[in-house]
């Protein structure tokens, strides 16, 4: 039977080039997973699980089978599993949900959890209105320019797509969480109402949990790169923990 507690996780980037050991980071990420079957009641995953995904009509991408095997193997116990898109695995479309029982989810959602009232996003473009950052978004979102680049074969698509992914990271894609924090500008001018209690983002790769309003908590879960990091809340409240094995 599922437990009672609500766990949140993000940015695994499972598959990237820039993981020293891959093979130990997805089996540190499946410990972590079982060592919570019997306490979790739903599964948050924050985005960008994948480092790089995109699903063609008949095959699928190799790799991630203990990752795999053990999402679906929480979801046919009963723990709902919510995969929120992120801008590295954007493109999954039907098999994932179907062969491992997850929710996928597109954007944001506002859900109201043990009384507690949650604002959760992978977190890539909020409070970001750059030009480059629409077109991009619109460019990948496509369908039509989708169909284009399946029809690629993957012995282009993929390593582009990780040597792009290794790029970012080179360039800061995990900068500090500063002043002009784009997460942080987005959660002080978001007036909707009735009141967010925790916003709860991934993407940043920074671990941080800090009061906005006097009211709501920003909580930005880190990675699971190199600090492991997650949030579970159990009812009255929310923490950021690390994952030590």
């Amino acid at each position: 039977m599922p437990g009672t507690k609500t766990y949140f996780l993000s940015d695994f980037h499972l598959g990237a080039k820039y993981i020293d050991n891959p093979r130990k980071q997805e089996q540190r990420i499946v410990s972590f997973l079982e060592s919570i079957r019997n306490d979790a009641k739903e599964i948050y995953l924050l985005g960008d699980i994948l480092d790089y995904w995109f699903e063609y009509r008949y095959v699928v991408p190799k790799g991630y089978v203990r990752f795999f095997g053990k999402i679906a193997e929480l979801a046919d116990s009963g723990i709902k599993i919510y995969w929120f898109i992120g801008n590295h695995d954007i493109w999954i479309f039907d098999y994932l949900p179907s062969e491992l029982g997850v929710e996928v989810v597109d954007g944001s959602q506002v859900k109201q959890i043990d009384g507690k009232r949650f604002f959760i996003a992978h977190g890539d473009g909020l409070g970001d209105d750059s030009r480059t950052f629409r077109m991009l978004r619109a460019f990948f979102r496509n369908r039509f320019c989708q169909r284009l680049y399946s029809g690629i074969h993957p012995r282009w698509t993929v390593p582009f797509a990780l040597n792009w992914s290794c790029s970012n990271r080179v360039n800061g894609d995990d900068k500090a969480f500063g002043d002009d924090e784009p997460l942080r500008r987005f959660v002080t001018n978001y007036k909707q109402d009735p009141k967010i209690d925790y916003f709860v983002f991934g993407h940043r790769h920074v671990a941080v949990d800090e009061n906005v309003d006097g009211i709501s908590r920003l909580i930005v879960l880190g990675d699971w790169i190199k600090l492991y990091s997650y949030a579970v809340y159990d009812g009255n409240d929310l923490k950021l923990q690390y994952f030590t094995d």
